[in-house]
């Protein structure tokens, strides 16, 4: 049984994100016959949908669940730059947002029809430069002001000076949890807690056999990363948490799959929320799952609330 965190917890906890935000829109339409020009099916957009994606989804998340967000990312200076700003202002979480003109701020389109995602169009260019770290300054600043840290990469060249940030927060001994990208998670050294997938983990470790083998790697990686633990998100077989103890495991917890759209999304915000409230990594990893288990029930990037996680 996991523990309950109340509202009046969860609505003290401060949590700072960041990371890459990104704006997602969904094309709504019918599909009632197949193209002439080509052998794809024709799509009669009847509803558009924008909502907020990346690390704009993770401090959502936060938010949602209780807790008061704060997210530092950098935007390029464009409509959905400005649709971003209005979406993040309407939910309440509190912003930090550099502007670089030549930046597009990243947009992913999804076309979905019958219920089912047709295509997804990515709108995005990668960064020649560190494009956070002129807010190195703006982190510093309201690091205190918050009991923890939560990176979102995406891989989008954002998080370049990350070493330097996870130095600062440890110091001010502030919980740190990176939901990781790519292959050289060195960058990530000396955080509390990673979140992979399995995917995520096998481009890093390798591929695995037997739990035997996962478990050396995994605790092989944490302690050489000096991290407290390593999450690993494992879909049908839920979490499994490996840190100086050893190893537990949560199943998943039975329900209908609609998308699993932003369910890492809604898991690392979640944890952090958790160990924002003062929750141990093994307190929080219960609530975590229960809340991933949630909202893939639910369609595209959404999130969980105080009410539906713990009643």
């Amino acid at each position: 049984m996991s523990l309950k965190v109340s509202e009046a917890a969860l609505n003290a906890a401060k949590v700072l994100v960041v990371g890459d935000a990104m704006l997602d829109r969904y094309w709504f339409g019918t599909v009632e016959r197949i193209s002439p020009e080509a052998p794809v099916p024709v799509v009669r957009v009847t509803r558009e949908e924008e909502r907020l994606g990346g690390a704009a989804n993770v401090a959502l998340n936060v938010k949602t669940l209780g807790a008061q967000a704060t997210l530092l990312t950098v935007v390029g200076n464009d409509d959905a730059a400005r649709k971003l700003r209005q979406l993040l202002e309407q939910q309440g979480v509190v912003t930090l947002l550099g502007e670089d003109p030549k930046l597009y701020t990243i947009v992913k389109l999804r076309v979905i029809g019958r219920s089912q995602q047709l295509i997804r169009i990515d709108f995005e260019n990668q960064p020649d430069h560190e494009v956070l770290h002129g807010m190195l300054g703006d982190y510093e600043r309201v690091l205190c002001q918050h009991q923890a840290v939560l990176f979102s990469d995406y891989g989008k060249g954002g998080l370049t000076h990350i070493p330097r940030m996870i130095e600062l927060a440890r110091a001010a001994n502030k919980p740190v949890l990176i939901d990781p990208k790519g292959s050289d998670y060195s960058r990530y050294a000396g955080a509390t807690v990673i979140t992979p997938n399995r995917a995520e983990l096998a481009q890093v470790v390798g591929t695995w056999s037997t739990e035997a083998q996962l478990h050396e790697r995994a605790q092989t990686l944490r302690e050489a990363l000096k991290l407290d633990g390593l999450l690993l998100t494992r879909s049908e077989e839920g979490m499994s948490l490996f840190d100086a103890q050893g190893h537990i495991q949560v199943p998943a917890q039975a329900r209908e799959v609609f998308d699993v759209t932003g369910a890492g999304d809604t898991v690392i915000a979640t944890m952090a929320a958790m160990l924002a409230c003062g929750l141990s990594l093994r307190d929080a990893m219960p609530i975590a799952n229960r809340a991933g288990s949630i909202v893939v029930g639910k369609f595209g990037t959404a999130s969980v609330n105080h009410q539906e996680l713990f009643s």
